[in-house]
């Protein structure tokens, strides 16, 4: 299969007072052309800087990049960069020029791509061209961004979280936008701190931490390495606890967890673990005070692998186990 990108022990260092901190420290990756890949990760864990070092930005401190079969420095990076698109995870235009200008603008760069009245109207902002930059919604400029980005025709599109901040209608507008463009063939390289998405548009995710990535694999293969995939999570009446004992032997239970008095068990059968479940607490004279089922996701993985999970804004915190963590009971 022909690679896109491909990267092997990449590392950047940086000299603080402290000493020397390792933004990315040994990353691998290889990323199949066609595909979309997703780079999942807490803020801090060297996703940003991994993606500018990829897009020719940033140079490394030290490891292999090679981007569409060529490598930066090599005295071809005007022609690579007449083959990708970039978004950054901010971007900033010029405020008194029309959505159109701008890309007319950005399109003159190239030597060949799509017209701006073409790419208009694949991200929806054909009524919006006569109209100021300044005067567009945040999801409007978002959508333009990402039509400056594709206005090049790139076969290599990086996206560092194009959705944050975005309203979900806003969302899912730039996920049919970019379902359209892997539908061409394209690869996309995508960052973003929400699961949900990651799992929508992605052929494989890396999750990185501290500059490493600590899994890789298809969304349905991550969450299928929790040996559950389903959720129960439960909670008793104030002042009640159960004796785990009840929860052992519960069918198809992949594993148990506990603390601040929420249980959580992985399952692969709930309909089958949950009457044996209520029958349990019922016999004991337990009540419940809270009951969810649902499916295992992308954000149930990273929590495990990570020990955190992603607020709105992309920061880690730790999670509801994670706070008490020797406290916490695991059977598998």
């Amino acid at each position: 299969m022909k690679t896109a990108i491909r990267c092997q022990d990449l590392r950047k260092q940086y000299k603080s007072r402290s000493g020397v901190v390792d933004a990315v420290n040994g990353l691998d990756l290889e990323i199949h052309a066609g595909e979309c890949f997703g780079l999942l990760g807490p803020n801090g864990a060297g996703k940003t800087t991994t993606v500018e070092i990829l897009e020719g930005l940033l140079a490394p401190t030290s490891g292999v990049v090679e981007i569409l079969g060529q490598r930066w420095g090599s005295g071809k990076d005007d022609a690579l960069r007449q083959r990708i698109g970039i978004s950054l995870q901010e971007t900033r235009m010029i405020e008194k020029l029309t959505v159109r200008e701008t890309l007319r603008l950005l399109r003159s760069f190239y030597r060949s791509g799509l017209e701006p009245d073409v790419i208009m109207a694949d991200v929806g902002l054909t009524e919006k061209a006569k109209s100021w930059v300044v005067k567009l919604s945040g999801g409007q400029r978002q959508r333009l961004a990402v039509a400056c980005a594709l206005v090049g025709n790139p076969e290599l599109l990086f996206l560092d979280e194009p959705t944050t901040g975005l309203d979900p209608q806003s969302r899912r507008q730039l996920w049919e936008i970019l379902m359209r463009f892997r539908k061409q063939g394209r690869t996309i390289l995508l960052t973003t701190h929400y699961m949900d998405e990651a799992e929508r548009l992605c052929d494989r995710v890396a999750i990185v931490d501290h500059g490493k990535v600590i899994a890789l694999d298809t969304p349905a293969g991550l969450i299928a390495r929790l040996g559950g995939e389903h959720r129960i999570e439960f909670a008793l009446s104030e002042g009640q606890t159960c004796d785990e004992s009840l929860l052992r032997d519960l069918p198809s239970l992949a594993e148990v967890k506990h603390a601040h008095g929420v249980y959580a068990l992985q399952v692969g059968a709930p309909h089958l673990a949950l009457p044996v479940l209520m029958e349990r607490l019922q016999s004991r004279n337990l009540a419940l005070s809270r009951l969810t089922t649902r499916h295992v996701s992308l954000e149930d993985v990273f929590v495990a692998l990570t020990g955190r999970r992603l607020t709105e804004s992309g920061e880690s915190e730790p999670n509801e186990n994670g706070a008490l963590q020797e406290e916490e009971s695991s059977v598998s």
